[in-house]
Protein backbone atom coordinates (compact mmCIF):
# COMPACT_ATOMS: atom_id res chain seq x y z
CA UNK A 1 0.00 0.00 0.00
CA UNK A 2 2.74 2.34 0.96
CA UNK A 3 4.56 1.66 -2.32
CA UNK A 4 1.23 2.42 -4.65
CA UNK A 5 0.83 5.46 -2.55
CA UNK A 6 5.07 7.18 -3.53
CA UNK A 7 3.86 5.90 -6.78
CA UNK A 8 0.33 7.38 -7.42
CA UNK A 9 2.11 10.38 -5.22
CA UNK A 10 4.89 10.63 -8.02
CA UNK A 11 2.94 10.16 -11.18
CA UNK A 12 0.86 13.01 -9.71
CA UNK A 13 3.63 15.30 -9.00
CA UNK A 14 5.10 14.54 -12.42
CA UNK A 15 1.64 15.47 -14.08
CA UNK A 16 1.51 18.60 -11.94
CA UNK A 17 5.27 19.17 -13.12
CA UNK A 18 4.91 19.09 -16.69
CA UNK A 19 1.56 20.92 -17.04
CA UNK A 20 3.47 24.01 -15.13
CA UNK A 21 6.13 24.04 -17.40
CA UNK A 22 4.24 23.37 -20.79
CA UNK A 23 1.74 26.25 -19.72
CA UNK A 24 4.14 28.73 -18.07
CA UNK A 25 7.80 27.92 -19.36
CA UNK A 26 7.71 26.16 -22.68
CA UNK A 27 6.77 28.53 -25.31
CA UNK A 28 4.40 25.52 -26.96
CA UNK A 29 1.00 26.45 -26.08
CA UNK A 30 -1.13 24.74 -23.13
CA UNK A 31 -0.53 20.98 -21.53
CA UNK A 32 -2.90 18.11 -22.26
CA UNK A 33 -3.93 18.37 -18.86
CA UNK A 34 -4.49 22.55 -18.74
CA UNK A 35 -6.46 21.99 -22.35
CA UNK A 36 -9.01 19.37 -21.41
CA UNK A 37 -10.13 21.18 -18.10
CA UNK A 38 -10.32 24.79 -19.63
CA UNK A 39 -12.09 22.63 -22.43
CA UNK A 40 -14.35 21.39 -19.47
CA UNK A 41 -14.78 24.72 -18.04
CA UNK A 42 -15.75 26.11 -21.54
CA UNK A 43 -18.40 23.81 -22.40
CA UNK A 44 -19.60 24.43 -19.02
CA UNK A 45 -19.61 28.12 -19.38
CA UNK A 46 -21.51 27.81 -22.87
CA UNK A 47 -24.01 25.80 -21.90
CA UNK A 48 -24.98 28.44 -20.02
CA UNK A 49 -24.66 31.14 -21.56
CA UNK A 50 -26.08 29.70 -25.01
CA UNK A 51 -29.44 29.32 -22.75
CA UNK A 52 -29.98 32.71 -23.13
CA UNK A 53 -31.83 34.88 -25.46
CA UNK A 54 -29.40 37.88 -26.43
CA UNK A 55 -25.83 37.67 -27.29
CA UNK A 56 -25.52 40.86 -24.69
CA UNK A 57 -26.66 38.29 -22.03
CA UNK A 58 -24.32 35.74 -23.32
CA UNK A 59 -21.59 37.82 -23.96
CA UNK A 60 -21.87 39.13 -19.82
CA UNK A 61 -21.71 35.57 -19.28
CA UNK A 62 -18.85 34.50 -20.77
CA UNK A 63 -17.21 37.44 -20.21
CA UNK A 64 -15.60 35.42 -16.81
CA UNK A 65 -14.41 32.25 -18.77
CA UNK A 66 -11.14 33.29 -19.40
CA UNK A 67 -10.28 34.42 -16.24
CA UNK A 68 -11.88 31.82 -14.55
CA UNK A 69 -9.74 29.33 -16.64
CA UNK A 70 -6.49 31.50 -15.58
CA UNK A 71 -7.52 31.01 -11.73
CA UNK A 72 -8.59 27.62 -12.04
CA UNK A 73 -5.04 26.00 -13.23
CA UNK A 74 -3.35 27.93 -10.38
CA UNK A 75 -5.94 26.01 -8.18
CA UNK A 76 -5.93 22.51 -9.84
CA UNK A 77 -2.11 22.64 -9.77
CA UNK A 78 -1.91 23.44 -6.06
CA UNK A 79 -4.21 20.76 -5.20
CA UNK A 80 -2.04 18.18 -7.30
CA UNK A 81 0.68 19.25 -5.18
CA UNK A 82 -1.25 18.97 -2.16
CA UNK A 83 -2.50 15.60 -3.54
CA UNK A 84 1.35 14.58 -4.34
CA UNK A 85 3.08 15.37 -1.28
CA UNK A 86 1.02 13.82 1.06
CA UNK A 87 0.72 10.47 -0.80
CA UNK A 88 4.81 10.69 -0.65
CA UNK A 89 4.80 11.39 3.06
CA UNK A 90 2.46 8.72 3.83
CA UNK A 91 4.79 6.57 2.11
CA UNK A 92 8.01 7.64 3.23
CA UNK A 93 7.06 8.23 6.72
CA UNK A 94 5.50 6.92 9.78
CA UNK A 95 2.65 9.07 9.83
CA UNK A 96 -0.76 8.35 9.00
CA UNK A 97 -3.02 9.21 5.93
CA UNK A 98 -4.49 12.80 7.19
CA UNK A 99 -1.35 14.01 9.29
CA UNK A 100 0.54 13.56 6.20
CA UNK A 101 -1.89 15.61 4.18
CA UNK A 102 -1.62 18.05 6.83
CA UNK A 103 2.02 17.97 7.20
CA UNK A 104 1.66 18.42 2.57
CA UNK A 105 -0.56 21.30 3.34
CA UNK A 106 1.75 23.03 5.90
CA UNK A 107 4.38 22.83 3.72
CA UNK A 108 3.05 23.27 0.27
CA UNK A 109 1.54 26.60 1.66
CA UNK A 110 4.18 27.21 3.67
CA UNK A 111 2.17 27.78 7.02
CA UNK A 112 4.59 25.35 9.08
CA UNK A 113 2.09 24.71 11.99
CA UNK A 114 1.77 20.70 11.32
CA UNK A 115 3.72 18.95 13.93
CA UNK A 116 6.84 18.96 15.46
CA UNK A 117 8.55 15.45 15.08
CA UNK A 118 9.84 16.34 11.47
CA UNK A 119 12.19 13.44 10.98
CA UNK A 120 12.48 12.04 7.99
CA UNK A 121 10.28 14.99 6.65
CA UNK A 122 12.58 17.41 6.18
CA UNK A 123 13.52 16.95 2.39
CA UNK A 124 10.05 16.61 1.20
CA UNK A 125 9.00 19.65 3.82
CA UNK A 126 11.75 21.61 1.83
CA UNK A 127 10.21 20.41 -1.78
CA UNK A 128 7.37 21.38 -0.62
CA UNK A 129 7.73 24.87 0.46
CA UNK A 130 9.58 25.19 -1.94
CA UNK A 131 6.63 24.39 -4.79
CA UNK A 132 3.88 26.47 -3.97
CA UNK A 133 5.52 29.71 -4.25
CA UNK A 134 7.43 28.74 -7.54
CA UNK A 135 4.00 27.99 -9.13
CA UNK A 136 2.31 30.96 -7.97
CA UNK A 137 5.36 33.12 -8.66
CA UNK A 138 5.54 31.81 -12.11
CA UNK A 139 1.88 32.16 -12.64
CA UNK A 140 2.29 36.03 -11.24
CA UNK A 141 5.05 36.28 -13.92
CA UNK A 142 2.68 34.97 -17.09
CA UNK A 143 0.22 36.97 -16.41
CA UNK A 144 1.70 40.80 -17.58
CA UNK A 145 2.82 39.08 -20.51
CA UNK A 146 -0.47 37.47 -21.44
CA UNK A 147 -2.24 40.52 -20.72
CA UNK A 148 0.54 42.70 -22.68
CA UNK A 149 -0.60 40.28 -25.80
CA UNK A 150 -3.80 41.12 -25.03
CA UNK A 151 -4.03 44.95 -25.04
CA UNK A 152 -1.65 44.76 -28.19
CA UNK A 153 -4.46 42.42 -29.93
CA UNK A 154 -6.88 45.13 -28.96
CA UNK A 155 -5.65 47.88 -29.60
CA UNK A 156 -5.25 47.63 -33.43
CA UNK A 157 -9.43 46.53 -33.49
CA UNK A 158 -10.16 49.57 -31.65
CA UNK A 159 -8.26 51.68 -33.84
CA UNK A 160 -10.89 49.84 -36.79
CA UNK A 161 -14.07 51.03 -35.02
CA UNK A 162 -13.91 54.06 -36.91
CA UNK A 163 -13.41 53.01 -39.72
CA UNK A 164 -15.30 50.08 -39.79
CA UNK A 165 -18.20 50.68 -37.48
CA UNK A 166 -19.37 47.95 -34.64
CA UNK A 167 -19.12 45.61 -34.63
CA UNK A 168 -16.76 45.69 -37.79
CA UNK A 169 -18.19 44.75 -41.27
CA UNK A 170 -16.08 44.98 -45.20
CA UNK A 171 -18.29 47.16 -47.26
CA UNK A 172 -18.98 49.52 -44.00
CA UNK A 173 -15.38 49.88 -43.79
CA UNK A 174 -14.94 50.72 -47.50
CA UNK A 175 -17.59 53.07 -47.62
CA UNK A 176 -16.38 55.27 -44.32
CA UNK A 177 -13.36 55.63 -46.58
CA UNK A 178 -15.59 56.22 -49.93
CA UNK A 179 -17.32 58.72 -48.09
CA UNK A 180 -14.24 60.93 -47.81
CA UNK A 181 -12.72 60.51 -50.84
CA UNK A 182 -9.62 58.26 -48.85
CA UNK A 183 -9.86 54.63 -50.55
CA UNK A 184 -6.27 55.08 -51.04
CA UNK A 185 -6.08 55.05 -47.43
CA UNK A 186 -6.94 51.40 -47.41
CA UNK A 187 -2.87 50.96 -48.21
CA UNK A 188 -1.95 51.78 -44.67
CA UNK A 189 -4.50 48.50 -43.06
CA UNK A 190 -2.41 45.52 -45.20
CA UNK A 191 1.39 45.61 -43.64
CA UNK A 192 -0.46 46.61 -39.73
CA UNK A 193 -2.85 44.08 -40.14
CA UNK A 194 -0.39 41.66 -41.70
CA UNK A 195 1.79 42.09 -38.49
CA UNK A 196 -1.27 41.91 -36.09
CA UNK A 197 -2.08 38.71 -37.34
CA UNK A 198 1.22 37.35 -37.22
CA UNK A 199 1.79 38.68 -33.39
CA UNK A 200 -1.87 36.81 -32.62
CA UNK A 201 -0.72 33.50 -34.33
CA UNK A 202 2.58 33.81 -31.89
CA UNK A 203 0.64 35.05 -28.74
CA UNK A 204 -2.35 32.80 -29.23
CA UNK A 205 -0.46 29.97 -29.58
CA UNK A 206 1.09 30.81 -26.72
CA UNK A 207 -1.21 31.84 -24.35
CA UNK A 208 -4.47 29.53 -25.75
CA UNK A 209 -6.50 31.17 -23.20
CA UNK A 210 -6.71 34.38 -24.98
CA UNK A 211 -8.52 33.10 -27.95
CA UNK A 212 -11.33 33.00 -25.10
CA UNK A 213 -10.77 36.46 -23.18
CA UNK A 214 -13.57 39.24 -24.82
CA UNK A 215 -12.79 42.82 -25.94
CA UNK A 216 -14.23 45.52 -23.36
CA UNK A 217 -17.26 46.30 -25.45
CA UNK A 218 -19.72 43.37 -26.27
CA UNK A 219 -20.09 44.53 -29.84
CA UNK A 220 -16.34 44.59 -30.79
CA UNK A 221 -14.19 41.68 -30.89
CA UNK A 222 -10.90 41.03 -32.55
CA UNK A 223 -11.55 37.84 -34.20
CA UNK A 224 -14.27 39.56 -36.35
CA UNK A 225 -11.91 42.67 -36.92
CA UNK A 226 -9.57 40.23 -38.90
CA UNK A 227 -12.10 38.84 -40.86
CA UNK A 228 -13.48 42.15 -42.11
CA UNK A 229 -9.74 43.28 -42.99
CA UNK A 230 -9.70 40.29 -44.67
CA UNK A 231 -12.56 40.77 -46.69
CA UNK A 232 -12.13 44.25 -47.44
CA UNK A 233 -8.51 43.21 -49.36
CA UNK A 234 -10.71 40.54 -50.85
CA UNK A 235 -13.07 42.87 -52.29
CA UNK A 236 -10.99 45.87 -52.98
CA UNK A 237 -8.58 43.20 -54.76
CA UNK A 238 -12.11 41.75 -56.92
CA UNK A 239 -13.33 45.04 -57.47
CA UNK A 240 -10.49 46.59 -58.93
CA UNK A 241 -7.49 44.00 -60.09
CA UNK A 242 -5.58 46.97 -61.59
CA UNK A 243 -4.28 48.00 -58.38
CA UNK A 244 -1.07 46.67 -56.75
CA UNK A 245 -2.08 43.61 -55.01
CA UNK A 246 1.08 43.31 -52.98
CA UNK A 247 0.08 44.20 -49.48
CA UNK A 248 -3.29 43.03 -49.68
CA UNK A 249 -2.32 39.39 -50.51
CA UNK A 250 0.33 39.21 -47.92
CA UNK A 251 -2.25 40.99 -45.52
CA UNK A 252 -4.63 37.74 -46.44
CA UNK A 253 -1.73 35.50 -46.31
CA UNK A 254 -0.94 35.64 -43.08
CA UNK A 255 -4.59 36.46 -41.97
CA UNK A 256 -4.84 32.46 -42.98
CA UNK A 257 -1.99 31.27 -41.47
CA UNK A 258 -3.41 33.30 -38.26
CA UNK A 259 -6.52 31.62 -38.37
CA UNK A 260 -4.87 28.11 -39.29
CA UNK A 261 -2.92 28.10 -35.85
CA UNK A 262 -5.63 28.95 -34.02
CA UNK A 263 -7.65 26.46 -35.23
CA UNK A 264 -5.33 23.85 -34.31
CA UNK A 265 -4.69 25.18 -31.01
CA UNK A 266 -8.51 24.61 -30.48
CA UNK A 267 -8.55 21.41 -32.35
CA UNK A 268 -11.00 22.54 -34.87
CA UNK A 269 -10.44 20.52 -38.30
CA UNK A 270 -10.65 22.25 -41.45
CA UNK A 271 -9.34 21.53 -45.67
CA UNK A 272 -5.77 23.29 -45.78
CA UNK A 273 -6.02 23.68 -49.17
CA UNK A 274 -9.83 24.52 -50.34
CA UNK A 275 -11.05 24.85 -54.08
CA UNK A 276 -11.81 28.44 -55.07
CA UNK A 277 -15.07 27.55 -56.77
CA UNK A 278 -16.29 26.61 -52.70
CA UNK A 279 -19.97 27.95 -51.98
CA UNK A 280 -20.01 30.93 -49.81
CA UNK A 281 -21.86 31.72 -47.33
CA UNK A 282 -21.70 35.27 -48.37
CA UNK A 283 -24.12 35.25 -51.82
CA UNK A 284 -23.70 37.03 -54.99
CA UNK A 285 -26.76 38.97 -54.05
CA UNK A 286 -24.99 39.98 -50.48
CA UNK A 287 -22.27 41.13 -52.26
CA UNK A 288 -24.00 43.11 -54.96
CA UNK A 289 -25.95 44.94 -52.49
CA UNK A 290 -22.57 45.53 -50.70
CA UNK A 291 -21.40 46.82 -54.10
CA UNK A 292 -24.09 49.26 -54.26
CA UNK A 293 -24.09 50.30 -50.58
CA UNK A 294 -20.66 51.21 -51.36
CA UNK A 295 -20.97 52.76 -54.99
CA UNK A 296 -23.30 54.81 -53.03
CA UNK A 297 -20.66 56.59 -50.95
CA UNK A 298 -18.69 57.29 -54.24
CA UNK A 299 -16.49 53.80 -54.50
CA UNK A 300 -15.89 52.74 -58.16
CA UNK A 301 -14.72 49.64 -59.73
CA UNK A 302 -13.22 48.48 -62.88
CA UNK A 303 -14.46 44.83 -62.80
CA UNK A 304 -17.95 43.80 -63.20
CA UNK A 305 -19.19 42.87 -59.63
CA UNK A 306 -20.96 39.98 -60.68
CA UNK A 307 -17.86 39.02 -62.47
CA UNK A 308 -15.65 40.40 -59.25
CA UNK A 309 -17.50 38.11 -57.06
CA UNK A 310 -15.79 35.05 -58.39
CA UNK A 311 -12.50 36.24 -57.53
CA UNK A 312 -13.75 37.31 -54.19
CA UNK A 313 -15.40 33.85 -53.31
CA UNK A 314 -11.84 32.53 -54.17
CA UNK A 315 -10.30 34.43 -51.84
CA UNK A 316 -12.81 33.73 -49.12
CA UNK A 317 -12.83 30.00 -49.91
CA UNK A 318 -8.89 29.82 -47.99
CA UNK A 319 -10.64 30.92 -44.60
CA UNK A 320 -14.29 31.13 -44.12
CA UNK A 321 -14.61 27.50 -42.47
CA UNK A 322 -11.55 28.37 -40.06
CA UNK A 323 -12.98 31.43 -39.27
CA UNK A 324 -16.66 30.67 -39.31
CA UNK A 325 -15.66 27.85 -36.50
CA UNK A 326 -13.50 30.16 -34.26
CA UNK A 327 -16.07 33.01 -34.16
CA UNK A 328 -18.97 30.02 -33.65
CA UNK A 329 -16.44 28.40 -30.37
CA UNK A 330 -15.77 31.51 -28.71
CA UNK A 331 -19.48 32.76 -29.60
CA UNK A 332 -18.45 36.20 -31.15
CA UNK A 333 -20.82 39.12 -31.59
CA UNK A 334 -23.26 38.09 -35.00
CA UNK A 335 -21.68 40.58 -37.30
CA UNK A 336 -22.60 40.35 -40.78
CA UNK A 337 -20.85 38.04 -43.14
CA UNK A 338 -19.24 36.19 -40.13
CA UNK A 339 -21.28 33.14 -40.29
CA UNK A 340 -24.12 31.71 -37.58
CA UNK A 341 -23.90 31.26 -34.33
CA UNK A 342 -24.67 28.21 -31.82
CA UNK A 343 -27.71 28.54 -31.30
CA UNK A 344 -28.59 31.00 -33.57
CA UNK A 345 -28.80 34.61 -32.95
CA UNK A 346 -29.86 37.89 -35.04
CA UNK A 347 -27.49 39.85 -37.18
CA UNK A 348 -26.20 42.91 -35.61
CA UNK A 349 -25.38 45.39 -38.51
CA UNK A 350 -22.78 48.12 -37.54
CA UNK A 351 -23.49 51.58 -36.99
CA UNK A 352 -23.95 53.79 -40.47
CA UNK A 353 -22.36 56.99 -39.99
CA UNK A 354 -24.42 59.97 -42.16
CA UNK A 355 -22.57 61.81 -44.21
CA UNK A 356 -23.20 65.41 -42.48
CA UNK A 357 -21.79 68.27 -43.98
CA UNK A 358 -23.49 72.21 -43.99
CA UNK A 359 -24.89 71.67 -47.22
CA UNK A 360 -26.35 68.56 -45.80
CA UNK A 361 -27.12 68.94 -42.39
CA UNK A 362 -29.70 65.98 -41.85
CA UNK A 363 -26.77 64.00 -43.47
CA UNK A 364 -26.92 60.74 -46.04
CA UNK A 365 -25.74 57.10 -46.64
CA UNK A 366 -23.04 58.55 -49.44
Amino acid sequence: MLIAAFVVGLAVWMAATSSVMKTLVVPRGSSGLNHLKNEVLGRSFRAVARRTRTYEARDRILTYQAPTAIVSSLIMWLLMYFLAYGLMMYAFTPLSLWPAFREAGSSLFTLGYATSDRAGLTTLDFIAAATGPIVIGLLIGYLPTMYSAYQGREAEATLLLARGGEPNWAPELIRRHALVNNVEALDTLWPVWERWAAEVGENHTNFPVLIHMRSARPHRNWLVSLVVVMDAAAMHMSLNPQLPQGGMRIALRQGIVCLQELCRVERITFDPDPLPDKPSSVSLSDFEDACALIGRAGYTWTRDPAEAYRHFRGWRANYEEQAYALLDEIDAVPAPWTGDRTPALPVIWPDTQPNRSPDRPEGGSG
